[in-house]
C-alpha cells in the first residue's frame, strides 16, 4: 500500500482580502476544483457577517486559478452561484458545501442545503442545481432536496462529493447518526455514506457507513473524496472528536482509506501524509480535502484552522 507524501503550497485564497462583495466576508469552505475554458475554477462556500443574533447564512461561489500556476488567482466571482432558497425550503439559510461535475454541455452542482431548527441549531439535505453558462450561475432542479431524510438517515445529509466511476454516478456524503450535548450545546455526530445512480438524479442509497471509527465511538467524519489509480480507490476524508473540537486537540485531521469495490473500505490514516503545521493558518486543523488531477500531477485543496475561516490552501502530491 502506497504512502502518500504532500508538499504544502500555502494559503491560496483569503476571503478577508476581498472587497466589494458583502456576501463574502469570511470563510472559504469545502473547495471543489474543475477545469473551465481558461482557468481551474475552485468553488467554495462563504459567509457574510453574522446577523444581530450571531447567526450566519452561507453562500457558494468560486475563484479562478491560473492553469500554469495554481497558486495565482486570476478572478473572483462577482456573485454567488445561486441565491438562498425561498422561505420554508430546505436551503433557506445556506448552500454549503458544493460539488460540481461536468455533464455534457452543462454542469451539475450537488450541495448541502441548510435550514434552522429549534431544538438543535440546523438540519441539512442534499440538493442539485444545473448550470448552462459554464458554471457562472446555477438553477435549482426544484425547491426540495434530491436526497433527504429516511428512517436509517434521519438528519444532516450533507458533504456531497460527486464522482463517475464504472459507468455509474457515485455520490459520497455524510449522514447524521445522533445529536449529543456538550457543555449545554447540541453537537451532531455523522458518518460517511454513499449512493449510486444511473442518471445522476435518482439515487439508491447503500445505507451503511463506509469508514470505521478510530479515535472514539462518536467520531465525526466529513468530506469524503475518492480517486481511482487503476487498481484501487483511494479516499481522503476528515475526522474529528465529537466534542471540544474547535481547537487543536480535538480538531479535524485528514484520514485515508482504500477499497477495491467502493463498498468495503480499509482505513489507514498513517498513509494520508498530511497533518497540521507547526504554526500558521493550518496549525490547528487540516480538513475538507478535495483531490484534483491536473497535468499529470495530483493536488489537494484543503481547509485549515476554524474550518476554513481564513480560506483554503493547496498541497501537491510528491512522487
Amino acid at each position: 500500500m502506497m504512502q502518500f507524501h504532500w508538499r504544502k503550497l500555502g494559503l491560496i485564497f483569503e476571503p478577508k482580502k476581498i472587497t466589494g462583495r458583502p456576501w463574502l466576508t469570511e470563510f472559504a469552505q469545502a473547495p471543489c476544483a474543475i477545469e473551465v475554458d481558461d482557468a481551474i475554477r475552485v468553488y467554495f462556500s462563504c459567509r457574510p457577517a453574522a446577523d444581530h443574533e450571531g447567526r450566519y447564512v452561507s453562500y457558494s461561489s468560486f475563484v479562478d486559478l491560473d492553469k500554469d500556476d495554481l497558486t495565482r488567482i486570476i478572478r473572483v466571482a462577482q456573485h454567488p452561484i445561486m441565491a438562498l432558497g425561498a422561505k420554508g425550503t430546505f436551503d433557506e439559510f445556506g448552500t454549503y458545501p458544493v460539488s460540481v461535475i461536468q455533464d455534457g454541455d452543462r454542469m451539475l452542482a450537488f450541495y448541502g442545503g441548510w435550514t434552522r431548527c429549534e431544538s438543535v441549531p440546523f438540519n441539512v439535505g442534499i440538493g442539485c442545481a444545473v448550470s448552462l453558462d459554464h458554471g457562472i450561475s446555477f438553477k435549482r432542479l426544484g425547491p426540495g432536496p434530491i436526497i433527504s431524510y429516511s428512517p436509517d438517515e434521519p438528519f444532516i445529509l450533507s458533504g456531497p462529493k460527486i464522482r463517475f466511476f464504472e459507468g455509474r454516478w457515485i455520490l459520497f456524503y455524510i449522514a447524521g447518526r445522533k445529536w449529543i450535548t456538550f457543555n449545554g450545546r447540541p453537537e451532531p455526530v455523522y458518518r460517511i455514506r454513499m449512493a449510486t445512480s444511473s442518471n445522476g438524479l435518482n439515487w439508491i442509497k447503500l445505507n451503511r457507513d463506509l469508514v470505521e471509527t478510530r479515535i472514539e465511538e462518536d467520531e465525526c467524519q466529513a468530506s469524503p473524496d475518492v480517486f481511482f489509480d487503476g487498481s484501487l480507490y483511494h479516499m481522503f476524508f476528515c475526522y474529528r472528536r465529537s466534542f471540544d473540537y474547535r481547537g487543536k486537540e480535538g480538531g479535524y485531521r485528514i484520514g485515508y482509506a482504500y477499497s477495491r469495490d467502493l463498498v468495503q473500505w480499509t482505513r489507514d490514516d498513517s498513509k494520508a501524509g498530511i497533518n497540521v503545521s507547526e504554526s500558521g493558518w493550518d496549525s490547528e486543523m487540516v480538513a475538507y480535502p478535495h483531490l484534483f488531477k491536473w497535468r499529470q500531477k495530483t493536488y489537494m485543496f484543503y481547509l485549515g484552522n476554524q474550518v476554513g475561516r481564513a480560506g483554503f490552501g493547496l498541497a501537491e502530491l510528491l512522487d
